[in-house]
């Protein structure tokens, strides 16, 4: 079985020049493809190959779509630094950020057109992957069975003229093919989006063969089941990598004030126009983004959406750095203790 180079994994410039001679000499180079709680598997022209974590690598934190040094024992050295990242804030009450992807270049965003159609739900994507700076594709999926969907794509598409959005049926390869000018060699694809969407469904459909488990989704509310228990890199027949994802229920923002501000433009625009600077947008004098609102040419929604998401970045911000800050004195005692 031959495997592909590593140009057709994704390895360019940006990442050769962080080698040095002697590693470039001494170590092995892999690509992250699956990532499990015990072990990461990697992938280079050799072949796949599971990795253990070295003991002075044994804090560094990897994830699917990393590249990474080994040696001749199979062990962890280093990863590269990557061109691109999506975490998130962890799921529960934790208060860490998880790390998604890495190195992803382009983002299938899914959400089917059935009861699940939420586009408060789409904005917070295209938010992490603009502060990702990885280009945002969204995808409509289960056409088949929406009565209105061209009226919901024409929804999706007024939060940004610019953004590319498909709608098309899974389960049909014709509308499969319509992604294909994705898929191009040495580039990666991720998949984002909630459980049910049918994510595994458009992962065998670009895959061209059954690889993923599907499952059905509740008749009361059109909810899915997670059927994708790990994140994995798959090669595709087309060229490039596509990368799935569990389903993210509980997907939140942290360090994302970046990608909010290019998702609402608009209002980001308008809040310029403002008569105060620390204008709340309620019902302060002279309010650019409430004037926009009466005369019709902002929704409302969107702008309930981008304050509330606003506030949750705010606050998963804050948590953050008082753990980051406690972890630091943490760190300083044990320094002080044993010296």
């Amino acid at each position: 079985m031959s495997y592909p180079s590593l140009i057709e994994l994704g390895f360019r410039p940006f990442f050769q020049q962080q080698l040095s001679l002697d590693e470039l000499n001494n170590r092995t180079i892999g690509r992250v493809i699956e990532q499990h709680r015990s072990h990461i598997v990697i992938m280079n022209e050799q072949g796949v190959l599971n990795l253990t974590q070295t003991p002075n690598s044994e804090r560094v934190c990897v994830c699917v779509g990393d590249w990474v040094l080994f040696d001749e024992s199979l062990r962890l050295v280093r990863p590269f630094e990557r061109q691109s990242l999506f975490q998130r804030k962890a799921a529960g009450t934790k208060v860490d950020s998880q790390l998604i992807a890495a190195n992803i270049d382009s983002v299938f965003i899914v959400s089917s057109l059935n009861d699940d159609f939420n586009l408060n739900r789409i904005e917070r994507y295209l938010a992490i992957a603009k502060e990702a700076e990885v280009e945002p594709i969204v995808v409509l999926t289960k056409v088949d069975q929406c009565a209105d969907a061209d009226e919901k794509r024409q929804q999706v598409q007024a939060l940004d003229p610019l953004l590319l959005v498909h709608a098309l049926n899974a389960l049909d390869s014709e509308h499969v093919k319509e992604l294909s000018g994705y898929c191009k060699l040495g580039k990666t694809l991720a998949l984002l989006g909630s459980s049910g969407v049918g994510k595994s469904t458009l992962v065998n459909g670009l895959l061209g063969q059954q690889a993923m488990e599907t499952g059905t989704i509740r008749e009361d509310d059109s909810k899915g089941r997670h059927t994708t228990t790990y994140r994995a890199i798959k090669w595709l027949p087309l060229g490039g990598l596509l990368m799935d994802t569990p389903g993210m229920r509980e997907l939140q923002l942290t360090d994302c004030k970046d990608g909010l501000k290019e998702t609402f433009s608009e209002i980001e625009a308008l809040a310029l126009l403002c008569r105060f600077n620390d204008c709340s947008h309620d019902q302060e004098p002279n309010c650019a983004v409430q004037a926009a609102i009466e005369c019709g040419s902002l929704d409302p929604r969107r702008l309930n959406n981008y304050q509330k998401l606003m506030r949750e970045l705010a606050f998963n911000s804050s948590t953050l750095a008082e753990k980051r800050a406690k972890d630091k004195a943490f760190g300083k005692m044990v320094n002080t203790t044993h010296k």
